[in-house]
């Protein structure tokens, strides 16, 4: 009886294991899992482009690098598979430029003073009240003698710059008093992103400048670890700064842009179709940062206006701006041994 039984249950097993494969292979024939699927949607075959960036996906890096995600993969056929990583999910912006160097992430899109850690002469963008418009900015993005000379920099360090992302003007918060004068900014503590000349700005005007990565900041300004920040409108509304400060001076002092940054191997490395077909998508999406960055700052003014957690927004008059430029213009011939005086001759001419 027991052997009956043992040979009635290995052919009941066997029966099972039979259909089993019958169905799996009814399975790939029907395409529902197959290599070939796999292939298309997402497989290994795919180029894998880890994009890191530190803002939220509101502002205009984020939107920005949201765009060309989409665009490439459409250019390239799907050939391309960008995955956007943001609000530091990867990396800050201190060590991003690294993981890129190493193609741990294969672009990147890191504050120009994050750059000067590894090229002082990018500095140049930091300096106080250097441009009076996003023209002037993109007039010395595209001169040889500014962008030209930064961008050939890069490849000394294994990087490939591919384009500049505006995110506009920044402008200052502090949660004790009003800046208005250079004199309001005494004794303050204020964060800043790591450079040299972004510290000696606070410096001029007697303040306390505080290097710190961006995803501190706001716990920093909840627990008053800091006085205050410098950010634009779009970043300080996406993170919320505004609710943890009480002052806000619309002072367009400093620009703030992003230098979108590769790996030169990496990127000379693809094939010329999808190459050709990544700096399309690339271009138009500078383009449309070019023409929509100012346009959320201002949407983002006036949802900070509305939420109404500020108890004073203060726009600088002319005689008050130009107290803080008078304040701030040492930080240039401090620095123009580090960064060049070829540089600031050559920003001093837009300023005029």
């Amino acid at each position: 009886m027991f052997k009956r039984w043992l040979m009635l249950t290995v052919a009941a097993v066997m029966l099972i294991g039979a259909l089993a494969g019958c169905g799996a292979r009814s399975e790939n024939a029907s395409g529902n899992s197959s290599d070939s699927e796999k292939g298309s949607e997402g497989s290994d075959d795919k180029i894998v482009v880890k994009f890191s960036h530190v803002v939220a996906e509101n502002t205009p890096k984020g939107q920005a690098a949201a765009m060309f995600e989409e665009l490439a993969e459409k250019y390239t056929d799907g050939k391309v598979d960008v995955q956007v990583f943001p609000n530091s999910q990867l990396y800050n912006d201190d060590d991003v430029l690294a993981a890129v160097q190493q193609n741990n992430v294969q672009m990147a899109a890191p504050a120009t003073s994050k750059v000067s850690k590894l090229f002082p002469e990018w500095q140049v963008f930091d300096l106080p009240f250097a441009f009076p418009d996003t023209k002037s900015v993109q007039q010395a993005m595209e001169s040889e003698e500014i962008g030209g000379k930064l961008f050939k920099m890069l490849k000394d360090e294994q990087l490939l710059g591919l384009s500049m992302w505006d995110n506009g003007f920044k402008q200052m918060t502090l949660d004790d008093h009003a800046l208005i004068k250079p004199e309001d900014f005494a004794g303050q503590k204020f964060r800043v992103m790591s450079s040299k000349v972004l510290e000696a700005q606070f410096e001029a005007v007697n303040a306390n400048p505080t290097p710190m990565p961006f995803s501190e900041v706001y716990s920093a300004l909840e627990q008053g670890v800091i006085d205050g920040q410098e950010n634009t409108l779009s970043n300080i509304y996406s993170k919320k700064f505004h609710e943890v400060q009480n002052y806000m001076t619309l002072s367009n002092h400093g620009y703030l842009g992003y230098a979108v940054i590769t790996n030169d191997k990496f990127w000379n490395g693809l094939p010329d179709d999808v190459r050709k077909n990544m700096e399309k998508a690339l271009e138009e999406t500078t383009k449309w940062v070019r023409e929509n960055g100012e346009r959320l700052n201002n949407e983002n003014l006036e949802k900070i206006k509305e939420d109404g957690t500020l108890k004073e927004i203060h726009e600088l008059t002319d005689e008050e701006k130009q107290a803080w430029i008078d304040a701030m213009d040492p930080v240039y011939d401090q620095f123009e041994d580090e960064i060049g005086k070829d540089l600031i001759d050559a920003v001093k001419e837009l300023r005029k």
